[in-house]
């Protein structure tokens, strides 16, 4: 790997790693504020909502300037969102500002490895950054609960800085303070990053125009006969992985009778076999034979129900590793495929916006379901196993349409020279 890859990796690393500490900060900042609880969850609504309803000018931004100068400048925008939590700006608000900045990071982020690496390196690339990511969210998350902890928080409020008044009273606000320089970090190795030498034509700046745009490219990638595929696959791991992320909890309480703080532990179980699927397939599967792990979306669907058989947290450990081994080793090579795909039909920033737009708008919808079902007074178990059969089918489908693509083009074969 080139030098930048590992600068990209370490500005990626401190920039979720803040993100999702800031989560846990701003759910913090709700109680203080005596918030009802139904708030908690629209945090991560308001986080998301940007990525849609900004995939038509996200791209064409990323695509603008150096993606360095991109990560740099988004990174100040969530910096700027933590400090609207300092002057009585509603958190969801202000969590939604860091959620402009997180929509706009994603193209450049993933769009300047199309321009660093050649693409048989992109699976590798994909892998590393998963596994990172991955690493942050489980890290992120216990420095979040550290910084709000009494001990840690205690200290942190007992600085004192002569002369100035910092405004600085409460455990959530001296969490969001560190997180903020977190995010500063991750903005110092974005100034790092070495030009591509990529250029793009210039950017269009009518809204219109714009929107016409993203849905030329989104139509685009849909009709491709390995965009589509890729797409399909990576839209469904992301509404799966969230929806599943609530469902660990539940089915830990329910079937585990698990309190809420050792709960969440199995959800960086999830992770961490998430991060280990990823590593393998960055290290065995190539660009050129990325379609061979769709039957592990299936598998993955398959083993899913099977958790309502488990009443033992040591059986519930392996399972959930392995739920999520099987997600992070058929994501990865897919994830790769579409951005290599996006790259040879389009520009690299717009891509990943278009995948961005799909996958978040489908998180939105698979969380609405999952609520819907819950309100509707379902078991977990009846949840989880209707999941599973969701998963399992869909990915068959995506198995079928794949073969049916074949017998037009021998995809695999001709991997970046199909027409369109």
């Amino acid at each position: 790997m080139k030098r930048g890859f590992y600068t990209i990796m370490a500005a990626q690393f401190f920039s979720s790693l803040a993100d999702n500490a800031l989560l846990i900060a701003a759910i913090a900042l709700l109680i203080e504020l005596q918030a009802p609880d139904w708030m908690k969850p629209l945090l991560k609504l308001f986080f998301t909502i940007s990525y849609v309803l900004l995939a038509p000018f996200v791209g064409p931004f990323a695509d603008s300037m150096p993606k360095g100068k991109v990560m740099f400048i988004t990174n100040a925008i969530k910096v700027f969102g933590c400090g609207l939590m300092f002057f009585s700006v509603h958190p969801l608000l202000a969590y939604a500002v860091v959620g402009l900045g997180a929509a706009a990071y994603s193209p450049a982020k993933y769009g300047i490895l199309t321009e660093l690496l050649p693409p048989e390196k992109l699976v590798a690339a994909n892998g590393w950054i998963e596994g990172t990511t991955v690493g942050s969210i489980i890290l992120g998350t216990v420095l979040g609960g550290l910084l709000i902890s009494p001990k840690i928080s205690s200290a942190l409020l007992s600085f004192d800085m002569p002369v100035l008044e910092t405004g600085i009273d409460t455990p959530a606000e001296s969490a969001i303070i560190v997180i903020a320089g977190v995010y500063a970090l991750a903005a110092m190795f974005n100034l790092r990053i070495p030009q591509t030498g990529a250029h793009y034509p210039r950017q269009e700046r009518n809204p219109f125009k714009l929107v016409l745009e993203f849905g030329h490219c989104l139509t685009t990638l849909w009709r491709d006969k390995l965009g589509q595929i890729s797409l399909a696959v990576t839209t469904l791991f992301w509404g799966a992985g969230a929806t599943l992320q609530f469902i660990v909890l539940e089915w830990a309480k329910v079937q585990l009778g698990m309190p809420l703080s050792k709960a969440a532990i199995l959800q960086g179980v999830v992770a961490v076999g998430v991060a280990i699927g990823a590593v393998v397939a960055a290290k065995f599967i190539p660009l050129i034979g990325s379609l061979r792990v769709l039957p592990f979306g299936v598998a993955m669907g398959v083993l899913v129900p099977f958790m309502t058989l488990v009443s033992d947290v040591t059986v519930a450990y392996p399972i959930l590793v392995l739920v999520g081994g099987m997600a992070g080793f058929f994501v990865v090579p897919m994830n790769a495929l579409l951005q290599h795909r996006g790259h040879v039909l389009m520009s690299a920033g717009h891509s990943i916006a278009v995948q961005n737009f799909n996958e978040n708008l489908m998180v939105l919808i698979m969380l609405g379901l999952y609520a819907l079902l819950i309100r509707s007074q379902w078991h977990i178990n009846s949840v989880i196993t209707l999941f599973g059969v969701f998963v399992a089918l869909t990915m068959l489908l995506v198995i079928r349409k794949h073969r049916a693509n074949q017998k037009v083009f021998d995809s695999v074969a001709t991997i970046g020279h199909i027409p369109h």
